[in-house]
């Protein structure tokens, strides 16, 4: 760990080891197949705790310019992701009685998926999009998009023009470095009576189901309510709701709002700020194990995984996910266990996955060459894929469910009654 790695919420330097896995690629890094014939770059990628933020995070911070300006995760091509936003979307528009007149901004808005829902609706939207190829799938979508990254200087030119009614931010504060300067652009940029939805995966959750493998090198924090309270208290923000939603193996959903007349946090925020302190939310002791089980659960997969192939099983794998390049690199597993990835995005098919080097391919493959066993990368949709593979496994295709303990599901029943084990 560097000597010179400083809190990004609090700026701290006496920070508490908690997982170190080691040096790997980037994990959106996708290669193409002239890229095989190059080493990659690996970057260290160690998880501490500040305690004084209660912020967990890793050491690194890759340039955002390496990370964001081509990137290749859309999300449109999760049906879960967009039946998620296209409801928010519409709970906030009648909530908030938004209208022509209003302004929804959506900060890191990749390809408009969420920001689409409001356009139908007839208000107003921006999204600031950072990656160039997503920014302009988002315009020439009709979605009105700035390529740039956010922060407190471009919230300051913006609001030379515009104040938002609504600023959402989902899966965008984890991907940051400069954690102040973008919550101060929020406040900037935000109306005095104005609304900031956050959506991050929830820490507590990580640490519980052992989700080690949502830990890569855009994730640099991964916050818990009361790193979150810290950081938004800093900026004048105060935290009025607060929700545990599923998605992502397990976010929060806050609503912040300005500090101006007398706004207070509500009994859910209070009740789990105070259920946090509890478990230990700014204490080492909390995550003392965490190293330990995710290395028990990567032996596991091993040996899984090894114990098919001596069986003479073919195994591919589902989702050519950000996590899924976590856990094929950490677990070792490469183009000697897994033959191919199948996903939906064509963003992604024709390349490989970082590290691993496994070709990513169309998912009607996973039908055609029928391997016995998928490996599921992206099983925070589990449910929708599943569903979406009825027919691979109608067939007799299993997958393997890595978290929060490998486990490897039965086909379908034939005559309609409880799934096998």
């Amino acid at each position: 760990m560097s000597a010179r790695f400083a809190c990004r919420s609090s700026g701290e330097t006496e920070v508490v080891p908690i997982l170190d896995l080691g040096r790997t690629p980037l994990a959106n890094a996708l290669l193409t197949e002239a890229d095989l014939a190059t080493p990659e770059p690996t970057w260290p990628l160690e998880l501490v705790l500040a305690p004084g933020s209660a912020l967990v995070q890793i050491t690194e911070t890759v340039p955002p310019e390496i990370l964001f300006r081509d990137y290749r995760y859309f999300s449109s091509f999760s049906d879960t992701m967009l039946a998620h936003a296209r409801g928010l979307a519409e709970r906030l528009r009648v909530a908030r009685r938004l209208d022509g007149r209003s302004l929804v901004v959506e900060v890191a808005s990749n390809d408009g998926y969420l920001l689409r829902n409001y356009l139908d609706a007839g208000v107003p939207v921006l999204g600031i999009e950072p990656a160039t190829n997503i920014a302009r799938v988002a315009a020439l979508r009709g979605i009105p998009t700035r390529n740039d990254f956010f922060g407190a200087s471009l919230a300051e030119d913006l609001r030379r023009s515009c104040a938002a009614d609504v600023i959402h931010a989902h899966n965008v504060l984890a991907h940051v470095a400069d954690l102040n300067g973008v919550v101060r652009g929020f406040r900037t940029l935000v109306k005095d009576e104005g609304l900031v939805v956050i959506e991050a995966p929830y820490v507590k959750d990580m640490i519980d189901r052992c989700e080690f493998d949502t830990i890569y090198h855009e994730h640099l924090c991964y916050f818990s309510l009361t790193a979150l309270d810290r950081l938004l208290r800093r900026h004048d923000l105060i935290i009025e709701e607060v929700a545990r939603v599923p998605i992502h193996g397990g976010s929060l959903q806050v609503h912040a709002a300005p500090a101006v007349r007398g706004r207070t946090p509500s009994e859910a925020v209070r009740a789990l700020l105070d259920e946090e302190a509890r478990w230990g939310v700014d204490r080492p002791e909390f995550y003392a194990d965490f190293a330990r089980r995710v290395e028990a659960l990567r032996s596991s997969l091993r040996a899984l995984v090894g114990e098919l192939k001596a069986a003479g099983r073919r195994i591919a794998a589902y989702g050519a996910a950000a996590k899924g390049a976590t856990l094929l690199n950490t677990c070792g597993l490469g183009a000697e266990s897994i033959d191919f990835v199948v996903d939906r995005s064509p963003h992604k098919q024709g390349r490989y996955m970082p590290g691993a080097r496994v070709p990513i391919v169309v998912p009607e493959r996973l039908v055609e060459a029928m391997p016995d066993v998928a490996l599921l990368l992206s099983w925070n949709f589990a449910d929708e894929i599943l569903a979406q593979q009825a027919e691979y496994r109608r067939r007799g295709g299993r997958f393997i469910i890595p978290v929060p303990e490998p486990r490897l599901t039965g086909a379908p029943p034939q005559d309609g009654g409880a799934e096998g084990p």
